[in-house]
C-alpha cells in the first residue's frame, strides 16, 4: 500500500514499489488522469515487451495535484533489447514531443544522467523541484501488467 502525501502532496522520501492494480486505484481518480494512465500503460507494454522490469513513476502524477498535465517516468536499461523499443522512447529532440503526443507523458532511461543536474534521471526524480529536499516516486514490476487491463 502506497504511503499518504505528505503536507506538500508528495510521497514520502524514497522508492515506493506499487502494482499496477495499486497505481490505478491511487492515481486514476480523475478523468484527465485515467486518460494519462492509458498512455503510460501503452508505453509500460512497450518497455515490457523490450525486456524491461522495473518503471519509476514521477511528476505531478504521482502527487495530490488534482489535473497533472503529464506523467514523468523513468525505466531501468537493465535486460533491455533496445531493438525491440518503439523508436519514440529513445527520441528526446523537441523537449520530447514524440513521446508526449504518443504517451501523454516523459520517459527517460533511468540511468542516464539528467541534462542539468548532472544526475542519473532515478536520483533526479527523487528531489522536488521547488525546494531542493527529498521526495518520493513510485516503482512499478512490469510484471504486475500480467492479467491487468
Amino acid at each position: 500500500m502506497l504511503a499518504p502525501f505528505d503536507g506538500r502532496g508528495n510521497l514520502p522520501p524514497g522508492i515506493h514499489f506499487a502494482d499496477w492494480r495499486e497505481v490505478i486505484e491511487r492515481f486514476g481518480g480523475t478523468t484527465r488522469r485515467q486518460e494519462l494512465l492509458v498512455g503510460l500503460r501503452q508505453a509500460l507494454d512497450v518497455l515490457r515487451y523490450a525486456g524491461c522490469r522495473t518503471v519509476f513513476l514521477d511528476g505531478s502524477f504521482v502527487t495530490a495535484k488534482a489535473e497533472p498535465g503529464d506523467f514523468d517516468a523513468c525505466w531501468d536499461l537493465e535486460g533491455v533489447d533496445v531493438e525491440r523499443l518503439d523508436p519514440e522512447l529513445l527520441d528526446f529532440s523537441n523537449g520530447r514531443a514524440a513521446q508526449k503526443a504518443k504517451y501523454l507523458g516523459e520517459l527517460f532511461p533511468a540511468q542516464l544522467p539528467e541534462g542539468l543536474s548532472g544526475r542519473r534521471f532515478l536520483e533526479f526524480f527523487q528531489v522536488d523541484r521547488e525546494t531542493g529536499g527529498r521526495k518520493g516516486i513510485v516503482a512499478i514490476e512490469l510484471s504486475s501488467l500480467e492479467g491487468v487491463p
